[in-house]
């Protein structure tokens, strides 16, 4: 007798020529149509991710959560915990791991991380094939190894996951994980058809399972149908566009998913790194700014510049130029400034007074007052070259944040500078880390590179002055950077960046309308 579903099949296993007896069949020959009113439950590693290794996350929590020294005890300890894992029992190579990232981190630190930085990185690798048809049941479950706390946000944002049921971390009365897990344990095996019979009863397991190990068989045959994933690294991870959200926004330093090997090299460079990024900083504050695009190639910052930039400090009417930046890091000025090779201040809602010390050039501090602010722009102006950024915060995804319309305002000489940035280890800013070292994380990169392109001065009819509204001029410019860069532009603010970082949707916003110039 055999369940609907399930078919015995003979599989030629390599090397050799022993045959083995697989019990379920391969998820490219699940039918996936009308499916919307049914229930699906999938593995994660190896069957959801493409990756059957949940050690990149593990470290993602290590060094974003307990730095540089836990993320270097998270790769010390590794070996042992592969040697458990393969030699010994799964349930014991994951329970060391777990211990040794998650021991002493507060569990609100957990909770950031797993909302602002992995979901970056497990949408990366979701499974193509999986995920066309997890995406058509209308309920969706992963049964998983991995801790609850890691991937329910991405899982129920991103994937429209009704419930993941995941290994519980053991949590102290005031907020600190223990290392330890509650409940059954580690979810693998024996421990996930357990699960799942307290999930569901006798009458109304999942439709469809699927999992990609022996070990999944237990939870796999309690379903109606059931099918295997078989590793296979031809097979593309989804489109971003094929998820329930974009992510627009997202935190933590590594810009790659930390594999052992990435690991390793990130850690072997991070002092070598942090010695490069003051010589840099250090360069950058005490030689003329004339000179720092010589002087950052041969220490290997490359300041890519492009479009025809004012040639002079001054218009015709005597006052500066005031150059609107896109927003990528607090360095957006200094580049500015490098690519014209002078000096330009810089207004900024806020900036440590750490960065204001180091900063090679004059920084201004607004208080978002608009009365206040407008009245020192001007005076600014009239001191000489200005440049700002109206998104009011970073974005490192190519988008564009709504542009605040007070610049439009008070300038009528406007150049826009498109600005983008290039980094291979780590990222140059941070939501909920020390903004102050910003600079110093860009700087630790082997080769960064910012590309600084200057677009015209905006024609005189295209301003306030020629009868354009500030929202009008606002938007028109938007819109005009995010075609230079090709980006897109949305409505997002640098509240909604911050509140998405502790729990929003990262959906899209309408476009906003471009009422100039069209």
């Amino acid at each position: 007798m055999k369940k609907a579903g399930k078919q015995l099949r003979l599989k030629l296993q390599i090397p050799g020529i022993s045959i083995k007896l697989e019990p379920y069949d391969t998820i490219n020959n699940c039918n996936y149509e009308s499916r919307s009113k049914q229930t699906v439950v999938s593995d994660l590693d190896g069957t959801l991710l493409r990756g059957r290794s949940s050690f990149p996350y593990f470290m993602l929590i290590a060094f974003e959560g307990g730095g540089i020294i836990r993320a270097f005890l998270v790769l010390l300890f590794s070996p042992m915990c592969w040697f458990f894992y393969h030699c010994i029992s799964e349930s014991c190579g994951i329970r060391l791991l777990i211990f040794i990232t998650f021991a002493g981190l507060k569990v609100s630190d957990i909770e950031a991380i797993a909302r602002g930085t992995l979901p970056k990185f497990y949408s990366e690798d979701v499974h193509s094939q999986t995920w066309k048809v997890i995406s058509s049941f209308g309920k969706r479950y992963i049964l998983t190894a991995t801790p609850r706390l890691m991937i329910e946000p991405f899982a129920k944002t991103y994937l429209g996951v009704d419930k993941v049921l995941g290994s519980e971390l053991h949590i102290t009365s005031n907020g600190i994980a223990t290392g330890l897990l509650v409940g059954p344990g580690v979810l693998v095996g024996r421990a996930k058809e357990k699960v799942l019979k307290q999930e569901f009863d006798d009458a109304n397991y999942p439709d469809v399972g699927l999992g990609d190990r022996p070990s999944d068989y237990f939870f796999m045959s309690l379903c109606k149908e059931a099918y295997i994933v078989l590793p296979n690294d031809t097979i593309p991870a989804a489109s971003k566009d094929s998820l329930m959200n974009s992510i627009v926004f997202h935190d933590g330093r590594l810009v790659q998913r930390p594999t052992a090997s990435i690991a390793l090299l990130t850690i072997l460079w991070y002092p070598i790194g942090a010695i490069l990024a003051i010589l840099r900083i250090i360069v950058g504050i005490i030689l003329p700014i004339n000179v720092l695009t010589f002087v950052y190639k041969f220490l290997g910052v490359c300041v890519v510049v492009r479009g025809n930039p004012p040639m002079k400090t001054e218009h015709d009417n005597g006052k500066g130029y005031l150059y609107v930046c896109t927003h990528r890091t607090l360095l957006d000025p200094v580049m500015v400034g490098v690519a014209l090779r002078r000096r330009v201040t810089a207004v900024t809602y806020s900036i440590s007074r750490l960065s204001e010390l180091l900063s090679p050039i004059k920084t201004v501090p607004l208080k978002r007052n608009r009365e206040k602010d407008a009245a020192n722009i001007k005076t600014l102006l009239q001191e000489g070259d200005l440049a700002i950024c109206p998104e009011g915060t970073t974005c490192r995804e190519p988008y564009l944040l709504r542009f605040s319309a007070l610049f439009a305002e008070l300038s009528n000489h406007i150049v826009p500078v498109a600005m983008n940035t290039k980094m291979s280890m780590f990222h140059g800013t941070t939501a909920r880390g020390w903004k102050s070292l910003d600079p110093f994380y860009f700087f630790m990169n082997p080769m960064p590179t910012y590309e600084v392109t200057f677009l015209d001065e905006l024609p005189l009819e295209l301003t306030c002055a020629g009868g354009k509204s500030s929202f009008e001029v606002a938007n028109y410019i938007q819109r005009l950077l995010s075609q230079s860069l090709g980006f897109e532009c949305t409505n997002y603010t640098r509240k909604d960046k911050y509140t998405t970082l502790c729990g929003s949707d990262g959906s899209i916003p309408p476009k906003p309308q471009d009422t100039l110039g069209s």
